[in-house]
């Protein structure tokens, strides 16, 4: 749900909107050359790009969308106004926008670099989640490795075949998720491709 407007002034304005659940309205923003025009929830503003103090960037899937990303953007004001990448379309399906939220999420920085912001740009987990989070996946890979050696020390193959193959699935989907939110700072001219569709 992307568009390219012009103003009378020839200023393109990219637009971006998605439904953060199935009840009430999309929500809705516009890089317009005020700033950050958004529309959440019956209310909305313009935040001018030198405003903006944060963007934190995140890969976040959940059981509907296992490929969904996420932009939390703050004002100096303390505000926050969080990006998806997914929009619900039934109780069903959530639908990927990837295109539209890569352009909206690219030109958002290109325009901030711009007016010469100086927000904090950061991506993946924060420090004390992603330290939590490998402490839960060793955790469980050592439960799972203890798992694997009784089943073959009382002869139980299948088990350990099993287990063989929840170690690989949880690595995959876990691993994943622990790769792509690596705590990191990046620059406007080098927005991680991993937290990007």
């Amino acid at each position: 749900m992307q568009e390219q407007a012009t103003t009378p002034a020839k200023t393109p304005v990219t637009s971006y909107a998605y439904k953060a659940s199935l009840i009430g309205a999309a929500h809705r923003f516009e890089l317009a050359e005020q700033g950050l025009s958004w529309h959440l929830a019956g209310r909305s503003g313009i935040w001018p790009y030198a405003d903006i103090s944060a963007i934190r960037l995140s890969y976040r899937p959940v059981s509907m969308q296992a490929h969904r990303f996420r932009a939390d953007i703050r004002n100096k004001a303390g505000g926050r106004l969080p990006v998806l990448s997914t929009s619900w379309q039934t109780a069903a399906l959530m639908a990927p926008q990837d295109n539209g939220y890569r352009a909206f999420v690219t030109e958002l920085h290109a325009r901030m670099a711009q007016a010469g912001s100086r927000a904090e740009l950061t991506g993946g987990l924060g420090r004390n989640t992603y330290l939590a989070a490998l402490a839960l996946v060793a955790l469980v890979g050592v439960m799972l490795l203890a798992l694997f050696i009784r089943a073959l020390a009382i002869g139980e193959f299948a088990g350990a075949l099993f287990f063989v193959g929840f170690a690989a699935l949880f690595a995959w989907q876990v691993g994943g998720f622990v790769r792509r939110n690596r705590p990191l700072s990046y620059a406007f001219d080098r927005i991680p491709e991993t937290l990007l569709p």
